[in-house]
This record gives structure tokens, sequence and C-alpha cells, in this order.
């Protein structure tokens, strides 16, 4: 299995030159050479597997033995979510009005990320140890994804990782996951602007190549392929807890619908469709609704700026991981991609053409909700239910409540509620606070400030430079 970039102009990779990239050389974003095909034999057999067994199957699938042997493999699976708090990993809520929770946020931030990026700390150690390499590992967040990917590799000797936040942007809790971790290899900066403004910076240090190579820097956002492998397992999970029975002619066909910032979950799930999995898709995202606008009229094209909403996490204007979804709709049409991605990257905006914007529309639903509809969501889902939706789940949700339930359906949930105490109270709603999380706010943090007018990019080069003279 070999890896690709979505825009042609870089040789082929094996696992381990992904996981230790962020964007390929030539600005895009690398992708299995093909998708593998399962048969419906494969399927029944899988339907009975734990979600962590699935994971195991799935990523053996992307990861030939011969780079890592297929116990050790499982063995890393297996510790990477040993510090879940659910005994089953994930978690399938069965709620009223056929409203099918997947808890995806039962890891140590209570995010979904935590998933991914769990096995992924865990892969990037085994690499590291037998290379005896060290590595800088770089990450802009929107909310959840900071924390996750500090906790995936806080303390390892051969890892310094540097993440960037959007100071004020995130919730509390979110900012305080990350900047309460005091270990001599975290490195958390408060950003004064937005998370695409974030984007920035971390671009232009995997842009220079040199810089990039001489410090080994990496990236734990989405754009790395390993979190995406790891989600595909959710897909599967999902269908097969939602699906009656896998006896019929043809199978049973499940709605997944995902709430999307930058795209890497509803990637995984366009890989997962591909490889054979009977669901339909539907991508929901807040007020931010390039996506959905993209999906709907093939408008791929920023709006004027980035709208604060309930649903933070998604506060995205370039979800970056459309890209690896318009490629695989193309056929795997690398110029066909690079001449959109660099039109867009130019003018910020992008029509599809016709027939890619054809093939996007049969793949995906879409559905946007306003801070109006999430908080309809929340308070609906409790008032039936007695159970508390974060504002991402509730976009999710939203859609839900606004179709028949003619169809089976699941919503992923990608983070606890206790993490956004501000959008429960909007909705008139009480949050239920963990202990851990309460504890949060008297502990000790630690970040550096980076201004607006400042040069991100220098600030950034000039610790990772510090820091290696540490090595």
């Amino acid at each position: 299995m070999e890896y690709v970039s979505t825009r042609g102009g870089t040789r082929a990779v094996d696992f381990e030159g992904a996981l230790f990239s962020g964007y390929a050389p030539d600005g895009g974003l690398f992708m299995p050479q093909r998708i593998p095909s399962l048969d419906r034999d494969t399927l029944r057999r899988w339907s009975s597997l734990s979600y962590p067994e699935l994971a195991k199957e799935l990523c053996s699938l992307f990861v030939p033995a011969e780079l890592v042997p297929r116990n050790v493999l499982n063995e890393l699976i297996d510790r990477a979510f040993r510090r879940f708090r659910h005994k089953n990993v994930v978690h399938l809520s069965r709620l009223k009005d056929g409203l099918n929770v997947l808890e995806l946020w039962h890891g140590v931030t209570y995010a979904f990320k935590d998933l991914s990026l769990s096995c992924t700390g865990q892969f990037l150690q085994y690499f590291l140890e037998k290379k005896q390499k060290h590595v800088s590992i770089l990450v802009g967040t929107s909310g959840d994804t900071g924390s996750s990917a500090i906790e995936s590799v806080r303390g390892q000797k051969n890892v310094d990782i540097f993440v960037l936040l959007p100071k004020g942007l995130c919730t509390q809790i979110q900012e305080l996951q990350m900047t309460t971790v005091i270990e001599d290899n975290v490195h958390v900066f408060a950003a004064h602007g937005n998370s695409d403004e974030i984007d920035e910076p971390i671009k232009e240090l995997f842009a220079d190549v040199d810089f990039a190579g001489k410090y080994n820097l990496m990236s734990l956002n989405s754009i790395n392929w390993s979190r995406i492998m790891v989600q595909i397992a959710h897909y599967f999970y999902a269908y097969f807890q939602c699906a009656p029975s896998l006896d019929t002619t043809p199978l049973p066909l499940v709605e997944i619908v995902v709430p999307t910032g930058g795209g890497g979950n509803i990637t995984a799930g366009c890989i997962a469709q591909k490889m054979g999995l009977p669901i339909r898709l539907v991508t929901v995202v807040n007020d931010n609704d390039i996506i959905h606008r993209t999906v709907q009229h093939g408008d791929f094209s920023l709006a004027e700026s980035v709208k604060a909403t309930l649903a933070s996490a998604m506060d995205i204007q370039e979800p970056y991981n459309v890209e690896r979804i318009l490629w695989l709709l193309s056929g795997s049409d690398s110029r066909l991609i690079k001449m959109l991605m660099e039109q867009f990257n130019i003018s910020k905006r992008l029509k599809l053409p016709e027939d890619l914007h054809r093939k996007l529309s049969e793949t995906l639903g879409s559905c946007s909700a306003s801070d109006e509809d999430i908080v309809g969501a929340m308070q609906r889902c409790w008032e039936e239910n007695q159970y508390l939706l974060c504002p991402h789940s509730a976009v999710a949700a939203h859609y839900h409540y606004s179709q028949p339930n003619s169809i089976l359906r699941c919503c992923l949930a990608p983070a606890s509620a206790a993490k956004f105490q501000d959008a429960l109270h909007r909705a008139g709603l009480v949050p239920q606070i963990p202990p851990e999380i309460t504890a949060l706010t008297a502990m000790e943090t630690r970040s550096t400030p980076l201004e607006q007018g400042q040069d991100w990019a220098q600030v950034l080069r000039g610790r990772i430079e510090a820091v290696a003279q540490q090595w």
C-alpha cells in the first residue's frame, strides 16, 4: 500500500512516510493509491466485532505487515484505547424518535479526536523508537484537536509538540485542557486570531521544505492520513450497530450524519462508502457553510468572514479535507485537483466542474444549522430523553429532527456536552460536569501569546529552533 499526493507532484510514500508528513511537498494531501474493496462475506464477518477489533481490521488494510507486524499493530491499538472511560470505547445511545447517537467522546479529553490521535500517537512512538528519531509536531486547533494531540504525545522524550489555539474562541474548558499540561515537550501558543488565521503560519512552515526537513516537522491535524484511517472505523461500527440484519439482499442502507469542520471525519466516511459499506452520508455544518454550499451548488468559495457560533469547533472557512473528497470522486485525477486547488488558493473562490459537482451531490447530502437550530435540538433532545447534546452533536440532531423517520439513521456525536457549558446555559439546560473537568480551573496554566501584527511564523520558527538545541 503506497500513498500519493492529491496533486500528483510528489513521489509515492509508504505508511510511515505519510504518517510523518504534514502537507505533501507539492501542497497536496496524502491518500492511499488504491482503496480496498470489501465483499459481503467480510462485512458479515466484521458485523459482530467490537470497535477496537474493527479498528485493527481496517488499519491492517492500510498498514502492511512488513512495516508493522499484525500482532504489533494490534498491541498498539489496544494500548491506545486503554485510557478510554467506556468499556466499549464508543457507545450508541438509542433515543426517542429514532435518534441514534454514536458517542465518540469517551477518551481523555471528552472529544472524538481522542480515538484517532491516541492510535496515531502509538504509531508515531513505534517508528520513533525504532529509528531513534526526534520530531516536531505542529498543530492548529479550533478546539478539540489541540488537547487530544497533546494527550497523545505528552511527556514523550522524542517528540515536541507546538499547538496554536485561537484565544477566546475555544471554550474555557477546551483552552484549559491545553494550557494546564505542564510538560517540557508541550508548547502552547494562544493566538489572537481565528482558526483559519492560525493555519497560515503552519502552512508557511511546512512549505519551507528545508526548515521542515531540518526539524522533522509533522502534523497531527486531520491533514495527517493516520487520523483519517482510524476514523473509518466509526462508520463500520455505526453501520453494524444500526443495521437490523445483514442477511437481506441488498444490504440495508444506513444514513450517517456527520458534524463537519475541517472535513477529516466526512472524508473517512467517503472512504468507508467506497470500500463497499452501504451508507448514505450527510455532512452537517453551522453558519460557516462552505461545505453545504459546495454540495448543494458546487460553490467552494469563502464567505466574507468566519462567524462565531455555538458549535465553535466547526467555525472554519477552509475545510482542507474537501481536497481529498474531490480527489476520490474525480477518479484520482491529480492534474484536475491541482488545477482546482491552485485556483482556489489564489482567488478563494471555486466553481466545481459540473461532472464533479454531480458526483459530490450524489455522494453527500448536506444541511446547515443556525445557533437557534442548535439550541432547539439541544432542548428537544433533553425534553424527550433527558440527554445532553454538545452543540456540534446538536447540528446532527437538528438534521435528524427535520427528516422523516423512514430511513435508519445514526448521528455522530463528536464531543461531550460537558465541554460546552455556555451553549447549555443558552439552551436553559444544566451542565453535568465530570470532576476531571472541574479540576482544570484550579490548575496552573502556561502559554505564549501571539498578538495581531506579530509575524507568527517567525515566532514559531524561533521556538522550534530553540527547543531543537536541547535535543
